[in-house]
């Protein structure tokens, strides 16, 4: 497949600089560019491959940055490149089929241009939305309900009562609706309590793979429009989720928490039970919530707080290690002379 250089700008809404009937047969990195693609300039410290570049022509936010190349001047170059990308990798689109060994309870609902795989089981009273893909081997609990044009990988396991919005991806190996950890302790021994709720996802909201979202013990434990899950997250029971968050992978929260809207947590960050986090917050890497923080800031560490604090004690603490090590030198200098 090629596109000209000027389809390309038509379809991103961006302004073509140089040839725009070049043609472009796909895209590639900035620093591993190919003849005849379309890269991107979307952090500037790949700054130094625009003048070694390969490629016919490059995503940009400043013409300058062309430096009389081909390229396309648009406020977002990341966003253009996918959007790119999809023009050259479109989705599979799969014929309307349910394949003979799949398990279909005949009290379940299942709507039209439906793709259903091999090895499917759907229990009772279960929905799925139109225009739905169930991968193989996947299986929906009694009443759950899946929406419409949903995206279910093989190997998902979906439990009974869960509820999914239209327009999700979950991807392979992910459990939801799982029993949340819950037990009372009494004379060493450790009794189950019941796990009696559920677990609502929003709209538009894409699940990695091999996550567990746990069901509420009673009530509901929710994860919010938009939100986006990376791989190997957990979210325990009664855990509300706000919508457009970004939670990426090694992330694990602990039981009742409240997280607020569009907050962005990096890699392995923890959260203890019972706290509430405000909305827009930031979290770099390994953070670990101990207690409620309110939004709209940046935190950092174990125990988290405000990343400047964070900083500002990290740098504290490594002038006392300096100083500790200077006086133990004059010390031994002094036993010398």
């Amino acid at each position: 497949m090629k596109l000209t250089l000027g389809e390309i700008a038509a379809y991103v809404d961006g302004k073509v600089i140089g040839e725009p009937d070049i043609n472009i047969s796909g895209v590639s990195e900035i620093q591993n560019s190919l003849p005849g693609t379309i890269t991107f300039l979307g952090n500037p410290k790949y700054k130094q491959f625009l003048t070694e570049t390969q490629a016919e022509a490059i995503f940009v936010s400043n013409e300058d940055h062309l430096n009389g190349k081909n390229g396309i001047v648009i406020s977002n170059p990341q966003l253009a490149m996918a959007r790119t990308l999809g023009l050259f990798f479109p989705e599979k689109s799969f014929e309307p089929s349910i394949h003979e060994s799949a398990v279909i309870d005949s009290t379940a609902s299942v709507g039209k241009n439906i793709f259903i795989d091999a090895g499917v089981v759907i229990k009772s009273r279960a929905s799925i939305g139109d225009n739905s893909i169930i991968g193989a081997n996947v299986v929906i609990g009694n009443r759950a309900a899946i929406g419409t044009n949903c995206s279910l990988k093989p190997n998902v396991t979906i439990y009974h009562n869960v509820k999914i919005g239209d327009n999700c991806i979950i991807h392979s190996g992910t459990v939801i609706g799982c029993d949340g950890f819950g037990y009372v302790t009494e004379n060493n021994i450790h009794e189950k309590i019941p796990q009696t709720g559920n677990v609502v996802i929003g709209n538009d909201v894409e699940i990695g793979s091999n996550c567990a979202i746990d069901r509420a013990t009673i009530g509901v434990t929710s994860i919010g429009d938009m939100t986006k899950i990376d791989n190997l997250v957990h979210i325990a029971h009664n855990v509300k989720v706000g919508k457009g968050c970004l939670i990426t992978a090694g992330f694990a929260v602990a039981g009742s928490t409240e997280i607020g809207d569009y907050c962005t947590f990096a890699g392995q960050v923890g959260i203890a039970p019972h706290v509430k986090i405000g909305s827009n917050s930031v979290f770099a890497a390994k953070s670990g919530v101990t207690k409620s923080l309110e939004g709209g800031k940046v935190y950092a560490g174990f125990p988290a707080r405000e990343i400047r604090e964070h900083n500002k004690k990290e740098a504290q603490l490594h002038e006392i290690t300096r100083m500790s090590l200077k006086l133990d030198q004059l010390l031994q200098d002094r036993k010398k002379g």
